[in-house]
């Protein structure tokens, strides 16, 4: 995700952890300025009697969303909404939402035919077309929490056929298949691969891709943690920068 200047982070306070909403509040700000803060709900139900101090900390806009029938949540039409109404104003040039639930995989699309930056954040149990719909998703899961590196680098691939292990962590054969593709794809002259260039490709494909998910921190550590499977080249760029670069074996 590039460096954004107009965010607009709408949280449906039915569907997030009150818990996480200040690291996702954080996660979003890596990526740019947040300009539009709106969490949608129903704040006279018992469950989200403790997101009042919460969201006047945070400085985010409580949107009140009353059930017009028992039974029936319209706090995700209220979102969805003032989402449209904010994208057709023309200034925001990315759009959060903060939500669990594949009813807003219509408005993701429709945000991402539209031209903007749109990103989820919600729980593992949020249905893969949602996911899918979103230009990067990001489970609530891997926000905040100690992340451990894997200290035995050991390529042991047979206990299980749709992962990799390298020591305690496991990888989706998906993701190696993803890192070959690229390698074919993106190789220079020497036949390396820019690991930046690789993790963008794989997000493109894989929106939910989030080397957090196995237990590592970047993607060069993932990678390095498979030494029988890549190779890995560390040179200068600009600056004080250093490029990594693997090639598949």
């Amino acid at each position: 995700m590039e460096n954004l200047e107009k965010i607009v982070m709408l949280i449906d306070a039915d569907n997030t952890q009150l818990s996480k909403l200040e690291d996702v509040m954080q996660e979003v700000s890596v990526h740019g300025r947040v300009v539009v803060k709106r969490a949608y709900g129903n704040w006279k139900k018992e469950a989200l009697k403790n997101w009042e101090s919460e969201l006047k900390r945070l400085a985010i806009k409580a949107e009140q969303q009353f059930d017009y029938v028992s039974g029936k949540n319209a706090t995700d039409i209220a979102l969805v909404i003032d989402a449209i109404n904010l994208l057709h104003k023309e200034i925001y040039d990315a759009f959060v939402i903060v939500a669990s639930d594949s009813d807003y995989t219509p408005l993701a699309i429709s945000l991402h035919e539209s031209g903007v930056y749109v990103m989820g954040v919600g729980e593992k149990k949020t249905p893969e077309s949602f996911r899918n719909s979103c230009d990067e998703f990001v489970f609530l899961e891997n926000i905040s929490g100690k992340i451990q590196e894997p200290v035995e680098k050991n390529d042991n691939s047979d206990s299980d056929p749709s992962h990799e292990q390298a020591g305690t962590k496991t990888v989706d054969k998906e993701i190696h298949k993803l890192l070959k593709i690229a390698f074919d794809k993106y190789q220079d002259d020497e036949g390396y691969v820019n690991v930046s260039s690789a993790g963008q490709f794989i997000k493109r494909a894989k929106p939910d891709f989030d080397v957090r998910t196995y237990g590592f921190t970047k993607l060069p550590s993932l990678i390095e943690a498979f030494p029988r499977k890549y190779k890995i080249k560390r040179y200068p760029g600009k600056g004080t920068v250093t490029i990594v670069g693997y090639k598949c074996i």
